[in-house]
């Protein structure tokens, strides 16, 4: 079996970058361990987390907000059996679409572990332990992450869970402990606080999100603290054990204190990282870089001609998106188009509600930078459409050079600012000044008229509704 180009890994990044080699006229290969294609976004990840945020929302929506709606509803209960297989059905819908795509494009699809023989020659090996040898001119290795986990922390997936164990939690937890305060902790803590769990966050940093821009970071703070959320900042948590019927976190906090949590689960969250294990990457003679993490030059390329790494398993933010756009970049390069990356405009999403989305730099970043910037910012509260639906939560914040007034980075907490982030995408790309964004005519009543509210405020504190 010769091929083109093999790739190693079945995600976002993986598929997506199989479907546009296929469309390049490269004969490719898409290696999976597992029986589904999608990788952890569609079956552990992105997808089923969506799924389950939905619903909790409207379960939330139900018991809090229809009777000022003028809906009367009586005995609204939670399912979670028929939650989590709602969950399932998407995940299989979704997974069944890859598989038709990779058919559809006429791709080699071998399921299996893919390890390196040589740089040229892939083994892949079935769970029967059933060896097929692959011969490649070029391979893509998109084998992604996994969760992170602390020496103290170890999951046991019974009472100490990771993201992948809670997303098949049949029953709501009445207390609920989340170690990590970032995207995965706080989007499924969310999931459980609607449903009516008590969420305690234990984060090593002095607020959530660390990575994000503070006033995002503050806003939504705000809003977790309403729906129930409790925060235990400066703490490090020094291990965590399963008492048979719930779980005991033992932590230090700023003092050096020790203190204890209790609950009935522990969800670790305390990020991810990078999947090699079994590829043998030794005997092609690829380089390692930092965090376990493959070294690759700027066009994705390791150490080892024709071997190229993309999404969680290089530097950068383990985003599917970002992986799907190298994936892409890299099958480009090889069919001998220059294709281009701009790292500082991908966006990034937290799914909690309202939600939360980024582009560009962060108020700190400048800072620390040294830049002159100014600022914009805007509440949804001033907002007729965030009246209407009852969506007051948040604000709209950019950030734009003092004086060139180009757009350098944009933050929001927003219903439906998952979609709203996309304006100013898009502006970026082309080098925006906030006053372009200020000029354009926003569609009335929606919530993005507080991205235009926003970019008036930066220029010259020109905001018309507050």
């Amino acid at each position: 079996m010769n091929y083109d180009v093999v790739i190693i890994g079945s995600g976002p990044g993986g598929y997506v970058s199989a479907i546009r080699c296929a469309q390049l006229g490269l004969k490719t290969a898409l290696i999976e361990k597992y029986s589904t294609l999608g990788g952890t976004c569609l079956n552990v990840g992105c997808i089923p987390s969506k799924a389950l945020l939905d619903s909790s929302e409207h379960y939330h929506q139900a018991t809090h907000d229809f009777e000022k709606h003028g809906i009367d509803v009586s005995s609204v209960k939670v399912n979670m059996k028929q939650m989590i297989a709602r969950k399932n059905d998407v995940v299989s819908q979704t997974c069944d679409g890859v598989k038709y795509l990779m058919d559809k494009n006429k791709i080699d699809v071998h399921h299996g572990v893919g390890s390196f023989v040589d740089k040229n020659t892939i083994k892949v090996t079935d769970a029967k332990g059933k060896s097929t040898n692959l011969t490649t001119k070029n391979t893509i290795i998109a084998t992604g992450s996994k969760p992170n986990y602390f020496p103290g922390m170890e999951p046991d997936k019974d009472r100490i869970i990771t993201s992948t164990e809670m997303l098949n939690l049949e029953k709501v937890a009445k207390n609920l402990i989340v170690i990590g305060a970032g995207v995965i902790g706080l989007e499924l803590g969310s999931v459980h606080a609607r449903l009516g769990a008590n969420v305690n966050v234990i984060e090593f940093a002095d607020k959530i999100l660390p990575t994000m821009d503070g006033d995002v970071s503050k806003e939504l703070t705000k809003v977790l603290k309403k729906e129930g959320f409790k925060f235990n900042f400066k703490h490090r948590v020094q291990n965590v054990k399963n008492t048979g019927k719930g779980v005991v976190v033992t932590a230090l906090n700023a003092k050096d204190e020790e203190v204890k949590f209790e609950g009935d689960y522990c969800l670790v969250a305390v990020g991810r990282k990078p999947f090699t294990e079994g590829l043998g990457l030794e005997n092609a003679g690829v380089k390692m870089g930092e965090r376990g993490m493959i070294e690759v030059d700027d066009h994705l390329k390791t150490n080892v001609d024709g071997i190229y790494a993309i999404g969680d398993v290089v530097r950068g933010p383990m985003l599917a998106h970002k992986a799907e756009e190298e994936g892409v970049f890299v099958a480009e390069l090889l069919a001998g188009q220059k294709p281009h990356m701009n790292y500082n405009l991908i966006p990034g999403v937290v799914y909690t509600w309202p939600e939360v989305a980024a582009v560009g730099k962060t108020e700190e970043e400048l800072k620390a930078a040294g830049v002159n910037y100014k600022v914009g910012s805007f509440p949804l509260k001033a907002l007729g459409r965030a009246r209407a639906s009852m969506d007051l939560m948040g604000m709209v914040k950019i950030l734009a050079d003092a004086e060139t007034d180009e757009v350098l980075g944009v933050h929001m907490v927003s219903a439906r600012a998952a979609d709203m982030i996309m304006e100013a995408v898009t502006a970026m790309e082309f080098r925006a000044s906030a006053e372009d964004m200020a000029r354009i005519c926003h569609p009335h009543p929606t919530f993005t008229e507080a991205t235009k509210e926003a970019a008036l405020a930066a220029t010259e504190n020109r905001a018309l509704h507050i």
